[in-house]
């Protein structure tokens, strides 16, 4: 099925893009793809941007800072994923640096922790092939490799 194409006019296009951004902190780039399906020439797109900026609807360093905090929290996700995904979104390096210190570093190794215990209990197999799939899982999830080996020779101290 094709999806028509709407065209808004500037202003109805800024009453849709300033409810979207109350709605969720948002980054540069997923509002200008939204502008540009809205139909708005760069020209427009641009001025849009700009006044969303000077309004603050739209903050790098806010986005950057509740995107790592959700993805963190909710989804536990460790600091390589969150950065990953932040590159993509084009958000700038220092905004990056800075969302990611905010993560207390003994909620994160217990975090951690959490999870590898969780899947080791979840995994069958000899302890060996527990142990790899226990190293991949925390690898997709973002961790650093240094912090999962580190939880995982504590864990296999108290066993």
């Amino acid at each position: 099925m094709d999806q028509k194409e709407i065209r808004y006019s500037f202003l109805e296009a800024k009453q849709k893009i300033e409810a979207w951004c109350a709605y969720q902190d948002r980054c540069h780039s997923e509002v200008y793809k939204k502008l540009r399906s809205y139909g708005l020439d760069d020209e427009d797109t641009n001025a849009l941007l700009a006044d969303l900026i000077v309004n603050r609807f739209l903050d790098e360093q806010r986005f950057a800072d509740s995107y790592v905090s959700g993805k963190f929290r909710i989804k536990k996700w460790g600091k390589i994923k969150i950065k990953t995904q932040l590159k993509l979104r084009q958000i700038p390096a220092t905004c990056i640096q800075s969302a990611l210190n905010t993560i207390d570093s003994n909620e994160y190794f217990q975090t951690l922790h959490q999870l590898a215990e969780k899947k080791w209990k979840e995994k069958k197999g000899t302890p060996f092939q527990i142990k790899g799939k226990v190293v991949l899982y925390l690898q997709s999830k973002g961790y650093e490799n240094d912090l999962i080996f580190s939880v995982l020779e504590e864990m296999e101290g108290n066993v």
